[in-house]
């Protein structure tokens, strides 16, 4: 399939107006079990309680068996099992989660759909892309707002997943598959019954739910026709002053020359989302000036987890500073605790190396340059929560700062291991 699959991708990438036909036709056992190999073996069963183990035991018969159902047109989705993830300000982020199935056959048919819109994807698009990620973004960011850029127009879509309009989609898709089987089988998965925690079954009109492994590409291509296509085609034609735009999935920033251009666009996003039935998020979006010629009117900006600030360099010279946000480091903060608490009691071992891990991903993505002070600032928030909570794994205190500070040193994640594991000058050492 990848052969073929490459094959797709070059003719799309030849002709972006082509649309494809037989499509269905690589829903097939072979791609099938491709896929269920590439499945995450630990994620949780859906509703029909079939793990990834469960499904393996006699993994032909049934591969072969859903390959029939889809030839005979038999094949339904089954519900999803939605589960309420908690988030920062309160609320909760709904997650579904599909059948071992149901995982199968979205996997095959999210390679198709990459390898047919992929070549139409804007370059300042970076979510749920191949070969892209969150932090490229971050960087991209920071090089535009380096150049001519004046104001800054921060966004966000209100619930966006839940809100897609299916009709808008179905078009989008059909803009490039001539494979009615095929857009009948994504009809399904976006019609699906949704099993809520109250046993009530729900069946959405709207929206693609998040946990489907479909749904991310099939977000990105009804951002691209509804915002990127749009930003490009209309807002950048005309325009005299130079401007930008940098996305996340949901969560973008728009960077402009002149303040005309600013409020054009802020003005116009509106309508353009409600044309499609999306609404932006008043209190997550917002016009402020980023001017370098005037840093005292200037206001900070936060984009996936980072702070960007308008300052003036210790040479004097004009540099945009990007921090960790002071809201990501509460996230992290509170996130670190509650994992301290929970396994406080396993052995120190265990412990060391999870927290060793946990501290590598945090300076992997925020590790980016001009950020070592709020790298230097996690690492002081996994000392004193870790050293607090050791400290309660019995009624006698475990550690004074000498003998934990031995401790990480032993497990080869102390002072000197930070300071040389990621190049801070030794002049850092009595702050640690």
């Amino acid at each position: 399939m990848r052969t073929s699959l490459d094959g797709i991708a070059r003719a799309a990438r030849r002709d972006r107006t082509m649309r494809f036909r037989s499509l269905y036709s690589f829903l097939n056992h072979v791609n099938f079990e491709r896929a269920y190999w590439a499945l995450n073996k630990n994620a949780s069963a859906g509703v029909d309680k079939v793990s990834w183990e469960d499904y393996g035991e006699n993994l032909q018969e049934n591969l072969l068996s859903l390959e029939q159902k889809l030839r005979q047109k038999r094949y339904r989705a089954r519900f999803v099992k939605r589960v309420m993830i908690p988030k920062d300000n309160g609320t909760y982020r709904p997650l579904s989660i599909p059948a071992i199935e149901d995982k199968i056959v979205q996997y095959v048919a999210k390679e198709i759909l990459e390898a047919l819109f992929e070549p139409l994807f804007k370059d300042f698009s970076y979510g749920y892309r191949p070969n892209r990620s969150a932090r490229q973004s971050v960087e991209a960011l920071r090089e535009e707002v380096n150049e001519k850029c004046t104001w800054i127009v921060e966004a966000d879509i209100r619930s966006y997943f839940d809100t897609i309009d299916h009709e808008w989609l179905i078009k989008m898709l059909q803009q490039r598959i001539d494979d009615r089987a095929f857009i009948a089988l994504i009809q399904k998965w976006l019609r699906a019954g949704i099993l809520k925690p109250d046993g009530v079954v729900e069946y959405p009109e709207r929206g693609s739910p998040q946990g489907s492994l479909v749904s991310p590409v099939l977000s990105n291509i009804y951002l691209h026709y509804v915002l990127d296509k749009w930003f490009v085609e209309k807002m950048q034609t005309g325009s005299k002053g130079r401007m930008f735009l940098v996305r996340y999935a949901d969560d973008f920033v728009a960077g402009f020359q002149l303040h005309k251009d600013a409020t054009r666009f802020k003005r116009e996003l509106k309508h353009r989302l409600e044309k499609f039935g999306l609404t932006l998020a008043a209190d997550k979006t917002r016009k402020i000036m980023f001017n370098r010629f005037n840093l005292e009117r200037s206001e900070p900006f936060d984009f996936l987890g980072f702070t960007f600030t308008r300052v003036k360099s210790w040479r004097g010279r004009d540099a945009v500073r990007v921090r960790t946000s002071r809201k990501k480091v509460r996230k992290i903060a509170r996130a670190f605790k509650e994992w301290c608490k929970k396994h406080r009691n396993k052995r120190i071992a265990w412990i060391m190396g999870m927290v060793r891990t946990k501290f590598i991903g945090l300076k992997n993505y925020f590790g980016i340059g001009g950020n070592a002070f709020g790298i230097k600032e996690l690492w002081h928030l996994y000392r004193r929560t870790l050293y607090r909570w050791l400290n309660r794994r019995s009624e006698r205190k475990s550690y004074n700062w000498r003998t934990f500070s031995r401790m990480l040193r032993f497990y080869n994640a102390g002072d000197y291991w930070y300071l040389k594991k990621y190049g801070l000058q030794m002049s850092f050492l009595h702050l640690l």
